[in-house]
This record gives structure tokens, C-alpha cells and sequence, in this order.
């Protein structure tokens, strides 16, 4: 009998040190990152029309954050700030480069033929990244969807970039397209069962902009995002028994309006008839473009939720923090009514406000993290934070450093209501669209825009009354203005690549 109850006891002892183990063990990561996702496109974050009830549950299983934003107005430099913890001003992108002197990049047709026109400029081999200290701690990574900082045969690939397995688009330009000609896995091309339709491509002279068959080309076999979507699954099947990071940058819901037919018609019947979108811009045309975008946003709803279901079943939803995000704002064109949608509401809409611009409409993001059991469920935070803060808090939550040399600060603390540092300041600089700078301290934000043009003059709002940025308040508050100033120049580095170069700040 003796011996009987110290074996149970020890049992129990055992038991409760496995489970005190699992307990302790590092979480699984992903991060999941949709593409030119306004702020006001789910409804968690007010949006009216389209239906995002994953996107919705995951806010309501976490936290919600109202005042988080991008690396950059556009996708390389933001997902570069992302990866390296290092805003703007001391990034090696600053802002997307198709690297043009290679020959005819955007020759859709020549560049599926030669890998070596394909990709954008790489970033350097020594480049630290969430992938790299998080492969130090024990995680096997990857990225599934769209990389864009290194073409294929450089020191820029994923796979030389602190991740174990990619697939997805290489190349930002090939991802105007979402049935493409071929995929990347790791660096092995996949030839993909569809027509090669270059980018741009109008509809047939005699073609009739009200028959849906007139599109048909522009739907084919094999569409991407489903693609890369089942090698995330099998990434997560493949991987339930050891600590993973998830790097899912989805193509959507970006242009061209792309998306399988039947997404599309469950908005048709929401929004009725509506006038085509012929194409210009570089995009395909489409017959229901109000429903073709509401549609992607749903596909990627979706895609979402099938995430999380499979973490369920695999056993290991409980440890997995998720992270929800969008790259920078909305787009302008390319067929989106951005005005229908109120895309960016509440901030100011629309060309020179949106995507490419340092205008909150363009930087200011919706943020979302679930981790069960470690975040209050249903919760939202205010805490001013961007995409230089997220290499520093993933490592905090893997057990891992950061690296001395970045920007960005870990709210952990934040996620767990615990107390907060926060920044001083946060800063942005963007040499395209006529060169941007911004800075954000508290309530304040400070803008210089059309730099190229010799302009230094600072903008100044006040975003506690004034959210549209609708009223330069700069005459009313020198010393603010002067402080801003002072920080565009402490913290702007010239940039390494002369393409990202501001003269107008004294970079030679």
C-alpha cells in the first residue's frame, strides 16, 4: 500500500511537471499580414458592407489596437520596418524598388521566362530579422504569400533571410496578377495551370463590358491565394510538435480584382447591378467590381478562420499568439470605390490621403492579437505603437533578444495589461509620391510633403480633434513645429541606395 501511494505521488509529481512544461513552452507565432487593407474594411473596425466574422472573432478572443501603424505608406519599406525593427529613417528600404537597370522588369511575358528580371532589389545578407532570431530560439519559420525585398538568385530570398520555407510571389510586380504563370518555393520555380495574361491586359476590342463571359480569361485555373493559403496549413500540420512562426503576407485583398466566381456572386446579390471597371492603370478589368473587392476581403476572412481551425484541431490553439495587420492603407484605384466603402474611415479618403501618402489614411492600421489565456478577451488598447515595435515584442514573447541597434519598443506589457513603456516619438520618411516626412508625438502630427520640390514647410494636426487631418494648426504652435522638425532631422539617415536619397535634407 506504501509503495502504492508513493508511485501515484510521484506520478502525480510527473504529470505536473509535464504540464508546467507545456505551459512554459515557447508559443507558436504567426503573423498575419493582409495587403493594402484600409483601417475601415472589417467590421470590427466599422466597416458597413463587408462581412469579416473571423477578423471580427479573433478582436473579440484578444485585443484590438486603435492606434498602431505601419513601417511605410507602401508594401517593401513597410514590410522591411516590419521584419528589422528599424523605422524608415534608418531603413536600408525605404521604398519600393524594382531594380530597372537589370533591363525590361515590368515586361510581364519576358520576366516569366528569366528569374533574373524578377524581384525587387535585395536586402544586404547580414540583415537581422524577426526570421533569424526566432530560427536562434529553436522556432522552424516561414513566409507564405508575398516577400518583395530580394529577387531570386541574391542574397535577398527568404531562405537566406531567417527563414526555413517560403512560398508564394518572389516579386511584388508578378503579384498584380493572382492566377499567375508560376509560384516560388524556396528557390524552385512552380509553373502554375494558367494562362500567362501580362498585367494590364484590356479587355477584346468587340468584347461586351456587360457580359461576364467577356472576363473570362482574367479567372483562370489556379488562383494564388488558395495556393499559398494550403501550404500554410500544411506548414502548421507539419510543424504542431515544435514551436513555429507563421509569416502569412497574403496578396490580398491588393489589386488586380481577382477572386473565384462564386465570392464574387454572394455580393451580387447584396449590391445588385453595377457599372464594369474596364481596366486602366495596369489592372484587368472587371464586371462586378464592388463585389470582386468586397468578395477578396471575405476570401481573406476566411482564410483566416481556416487558420485558426486547424490550430484546434492540431491541439495547439492555445499556444499560438496571433497577430492581424495590414502592410500600410488602402489603394485609390485600380477599380476599388473607396468612397463606398468608407476604406479609410475615420480618416481623410482618397488619392494623396490613402496608400503612398503619410496621411493617417495611408499609415494608420488595424492591429489585432489573440494569445488564449495570456490576453483579456475582448479588449482595446490605445497605445501608440508601429511596425517597428513587432521584432522586438515577437522576441520578447519567444524568450529571445532583440537586437541593440533598432527602433522599436516591446508592448508585450501592453498585451498582457501590464504597465507600458511608449515612445517619445514615432517617425515615418517616404522619398516617393514627391518625398514625405512625418513624425506622431501624442496627440500631434507633423507632416512635411513635397520635398522634391524644395518644400520644408511643416504641417502640423492635431489628431484628438481633428482625426481627418483637415486643419494645419503649425501658425498656432511653433514650438511643437520646432520639435518636430528637430526629430525629421535627428532621425533621417541618408540611405544607402541613392534611388532613396533626399538632396533637399543634405544626403549627397
Amino acid at each position: 500500500m506504501k509503495t502504492t501511494i508513493i508511485t501515484l505521488l510521484l506520478g502525480l509529481a510527473l504529470l505536473g511537471c509535464e504540464s508546467s512544461k507545456k505551459e512554459e513552452s515557447a508559443p507558436n507565432i504567426i503573423f498575419f499580414l493582409a495587403d493594402d487593407l484600409g483601417y475601415g474594411e472589417t467590421a470590427v473596425y466599422g466597416q458597413q458592407i463587408i462581412k469579416t466574422p473571423n477578423i471580427d472573432a479573433l478582436a473579440e478572443s484578444g485585443i484590438r489596437f486603435t492606434q498602431h501603424y505601419s513601417g511605410s505608406p507602401v508594401c517593401a519599406p513597410s514590410r522591411y520596418v516590419l521584419l528589422t525593427g528599424k523605422h524608415s529613417g534608418h531603413s536600408y528600404i525605404k521604398g519600393n524598388d524594382e531594380w530597372n537597370e537589370r533591363g525590361d522588369v515590368w515586361n510581364y511575358k519576358k520576366v516569366f521566362s528569366d528569374p533574373t528580371l524578377e524581384g525587387q532589389r535585395p536586402i544586404p545578407a547580414n540583415t537581422v530579422t524577426i526570421g533569424t532570431q526566432l530560427q536562434k530560439a529553436g522556432y522552424k519559420t516561414s513566409i507564405l504569400g508575398k516577400w518583395g525585398l530580394g529577387a531570386p538568385g541574391t542574397d535577398g530570398i527568404p531562405n537566406l533571410q531567417g527563414f526555413d520555407y517560403f512560398y508564394g510571389y518572389n516579386c511584388q510586380r508578378q503579384a498584380h496578377n493572382l492566377y499567375p504563370g508560376h509560384l516560388w518555393e524556396n528557390t524552385e520555380k512552380i509553373f502554375l495551370d494558367n494562362e500567362l495574361v501580362p498585367p494590364g491586359t484590356k479587355l477584346d476590342s468587340l468584347a461586351d463590358p456587360y457580359d461576364p463571359d467577356s472576363y473570362s480569361k482574367f479567372n483562370q485555373k489556379e488562383y494564388a491565394p488558395e495556393k499559398i493559403h494550403q501550404k500554410a496549413l500544411s506548414f502548421i500540420r507539419a510543424n504542431k510538435d515544435r514551436p513555429f512562426f507563421l509569416y502569412y503576407a497574403s496578396p490580398l485583398p491588393h489589386l488586380p480584382l481577382q477572386v473565384p466566381k462564386e465570392y464574387t456572386d454572394r455580393y451580387r446579390k447584396v449590391f445588385g447591378e453595377e457599372e464594369p471597371y474596364t481596366g486602366n492603370e495596369g489592372y484587368f478589368p472587371n464586371r462586378y467590381p464592388r463585389a470582386s473587392y468586397a468578395a477578396m476581403i471575405s476570401y481573406l476572412d476566411e482564410q483566416l478562420g481556416e487558420i485558426i481551425s486547424t490550430l484546434k484541431e492540431m491541439g495547439i490553439y492555445e499556444n499560438t499568439i496571433i497577430f492581424f495587420s495590414s502592410d500600410n492603407g488602402p489603394t485609390y484605384l485600380g477599380g476599388v470605390d473607396f468612397n463606398y466603402f468608407e476604406s479609410s474611415k475615420p480618416f481623410s479618403n482618397g488619392y494623396g490621403h490613402t496608400k503612398g501618402f503619410v496621411y493617417e489614411g495611408g499609415i494608420h492600421i488595424p492591429l489585432i492579437v489573440s494569445w488564449p489565456d495570456h490576453i483579456k478577451a475582448g479588449t482595446t488598447s490605445d497605445h501608440i505603437s508601429a511596425f517597428y515595435d513587432l521584432m522586438p515584442t515577437i522576441c520578447d514573447i519567444s524568450g529571445t533578444e532583440a537586437p541593440k541597434d533598432i527602433d522599436g519598443i516591446s508592448f508585450k506589457p501592453a498585451l498582457l495589461n501590464q504597465e507600458q513603456e511608449r515612445h517619445e516619438f514615432l517617425y515615418w520618411e517616404f522619398p516617393a509620391y514627391n518625398g514625405q516626412q512625418a513624425v506622431r508625438i501624442g496627440k500631434w502630427k507633423g507632416i512635411r510633403k513635397n520635398i522634391f520640390d524644395g518644400n520644408m514647410e511643416i504641417e502640423l494636426y492635431d489628431l484628438e480633434t481633428d482625426i481627418e487631418e483637415k486643419t494645419d494648426v503649425s501658425e498656432q504652435n511653433p514650438q511643437i513645429v520646432k520639435k518636430i522638425e528637430e526629430i525629421m532631422k535627428q532621425e533621417h539617415e541618408p540611405a544607402a541606395n541613392e534611388k532613396f536619397r533626399f538632396k533637399q535634407l543634405g544626403d549627397k
